[in-house]
């Protein structure tokens, strides 16, 4: 197969990092089948305890720059002598940690591919030097990205960008696919008593407001069963809360799960809760979809494309900020009580899930990178 073109990505995090999440499936899915239309693809990453320096993954050839403490300036330079030496006709940045600004150095030209920015949400997750750090790059956006073409994984992270001063013109959306088992979701109105999240385990993701939720209900639902699916940095803190708060004992915490238990434990759950400050579109919650769990979720960019309110789950808005575990705990008691109302929200999505393939993401990409190419 004739070659199409060299591509370079930078994105933190490779699909097999321990860490990895929406952004690293995301880049997985695509590149495997950019691979397979003749694309050549190298991911430049961080490197991870036991992680050989280099390896093919999903097609790309993973390279590995060392820890996390000089990852970024290291991949900085990379690009920039790799990109003037002829190597790459294209770079792919993906923003969705901290800014590679591509742009102001490398060689060939940068496409940009925007998940979701921080902004002043980066303090739930990070030390205040660190978060200053990273809104301090990310408003170097409107100077260094204006020129570029975008894709946007929703119409929010789109909205972001054009508030930052990226014209609406230079960006295309790119909706996240989905990986769809063979078999039919179990019947809603079939299943335990069980609440679920699904996701990372991290403190900007606020799980602790799913188990301060769940624990409200208890004595209406003495039978309720609580699940957490995923690992990440905030785990150890909510396994305690989970003791603190009298629920450790109906509380499971699955870890890191494959795809095959991640479905069947989807399909245990009558309803997922998602109370995220923020996601760039919300990969889980539409997987929840699939398998027939409607998701109560916060009325928040990303998750207010990912959700349709009243007819895949349900919205909470989450201010002013002490009722939000009130509302998330009503809202969570509506679905496991009406089960009219909650396995037609099952049933619709399932069929709005079916919209979102990786096939389809893939061939936006093909098309994105060839227009970048060509304008070269």
């Amino acid at each position: 197969m004739a070659k199409r073109g060299r591509i370079l990505i930078l994105n933190e995090r490779d699909p097999l990092h321990p860490q990895a999440g929406g952004v690293e499936v995301h880049v997985a899915e695509i590149s495997r089948r950019l691979t397979e239309m003749g694309y050549e693809i190298t991911q430049l990453a961080t490197g991870f305890a036991g992680a050989a320096p280099r390896e093919r993954v999903a097609g790309m050839d993973v390279r590995r720059l060392g820890p996390l403490a000089g990852y970024y300036p290291r991949a900085a330079w990379t690009c920039m002598r790799e990109t003037r030496q002829d190597r790459y006709d294209l770079v792919v940045e993906h923003l969705c940690k901290v800014p590679f600004c591509a742009a102001a150095y490398s060689g060939v030209p940068v496409l940009a591919v925007s998940h979701h920015l921080f902004g002043r949400s980066a303090f739930l997750q990070v030390a205040w030097p660190i978060a200053s750090a990273v809104i301090a790059v990310e408003a170097l956006i409107p100077a260094i990205y204006r020129k570029l073409p975008f894709l946007a994984v929703s119409e929010s992270s789109r909205d972001d960008l054009v508030a930052r001063g990226i014209a609406l013109e230079h960006i295309e959306l790119l909706y996240n696919g989905i990986s769809f088992p063979a078999s039919e979701p179990r019947p809603w109105a079939g299943r335990g008593l069980r609440a679920a999240y699904f996701g990372r385990l991290e403190p900007y993701k606020r799980i602790d407001v799913f188990l301060r939720a769940m624990a409200q209900l208890v004595d209406r639902f003495p039978e309720l069963e609580v699940l957490v699916i995923g690992d990440g940095s905030d785990r150890a803190r909510l396994e305690r809360l989970a003791a603190q708060l009298e629920i450790g004992a109906r509380t499971r915490f699955a870890g890191f799960v494959t795809d095959l238990e991640r479905d069947e434990l989807l399909e245990s759950a009558r309803v997922c809760v998602c109370p995220s400050v923020k996601e760039g579109w919300g990969i889980s919650v539409v997987e929840a979809s699939a398998r027939g769990t409607p998701t109560v979720a916060t009325h928040a960019p990303g998750l207010i494309d990912a959700v349709r309110h009243e007819e895949t789950g349900l919205l909470v808005r989450d201010q002013p900020r002490d009722q939000f575990v009130p509302r998330i705990a009503e809202a969570v008691a509506r679905l496991l009580s009406d089960e009219s109302l909650a396995g037609r929200l099952s049933r619709e999505g399932i069929e709005w899930s079916a919209r979102f393939t990786w096939a389809d993401s893939a061939a936006v990409m093909a098309r994105a990178v060839d227009r970048a190419m060509r304008a070269a």
